[in-house]
Order: structure tokens, then sequence, then C-alpha cells
């Protein structure tokens, strides 16, 4: 079983984007036993919310859906329960150092920041990103 979290600042848009793109994969792949994936926030401002509104609608794009997600912050339990937790951006690195005792299982996903829409309004070119480095990941564990 490989266990998988995304991260990033607030769980409304790239982290969960991540976290229902993967699943996706896994299934249509026919392998999604072997996998358990979740997301979640390196701060607290979103905790509760749902998807954010734009994101939803890019997945929903392309036909996933992501109801029943809740924001939340990435916990120490957590990171001891995951094997490998991936973050979307410097940033996101910089808190979880903060956050948790280590962080010797936190992986960009991509060599260089993955697009955020919350200030670029492009939640395509996030959708790319993300694709790419979920992609990467399923070359790397499917």
């Amino acid at each position: 079983m490989h266990r998988i979290m995304f991260v990033c600042h607030g769980n409304i848009c790239r982290s969960p984007m991540a976290e229902f793109i993967l699943r996706k994969m896994v299934i249509d792949k026919g392998i999604g036993e072997n996998f358990y994936i979740a997301s979640s926030a390196t701060s607290t401002e979103e905790i509760g919310n749902s998807v954010y509104p734009p994101a939803r609608r890019e997945l929903q794009k392309h036909g996933i859906c992501c109801d029943g997600h809740a924001a939340h912050q990435i916990t120490q339990r957590e990171y001891e329960q995951y094997d490998y937790i991936y973050y979307m951006d410097r940033s996101n690195a910089r808190y979880l150092q903060r956050l948790l005792k280590d962080t010797k299982k936190c992986f960009p996903l991509l060599d260089h920041d993955v697009a955020d829409p919350w200030y670029t309004g492009d939640f395509e070119e996030t959708w790319r990103d993300i694709v790419e480095g979920c992609r990467k990941i399923m070359e790397e564990f499917a």
C-alpha cells in the first residue's frame, strides 16, 4: 500500500486537485486498492472549507468529482502515517519544516513550483502541472 499525501497552503485548490486526480488515475488503471491518497494544508486559513469552486469546476471538466472534501492542516501523526508527502511549492516546504519534526518524507511534486491558481486564476495551467506530477508518481509506483 502506497500512502500519499498532497500538501498546499490552504487545501482548497492544488492539493485536493492532486488528491482527486491521482485517485482517478489509479482507479482507471485498476490499482486503486494499492493506494491511500489524501491532501492537507500547511495553514489553518481554510479549515473545514470544500474545494474552491473554480478548482471544483476544473476537476468536473475532466470528469472528476471532489465531493466530501473538507480542508484541514497536516499533523505530525499524518506525517508518520504517510509514506510520501508531495508539496506544491517552496513556501509549502518551508511551512512543513516548521510544522513537522522532520521532513524526510516530503518532496516537491515537480522540479518547479506548481502554478498557484489562487493568484493566477489559471486553473487549466494548475491542472496541467498536477497531471504532470501525478503521471510521474504513476510511473514510479504503478
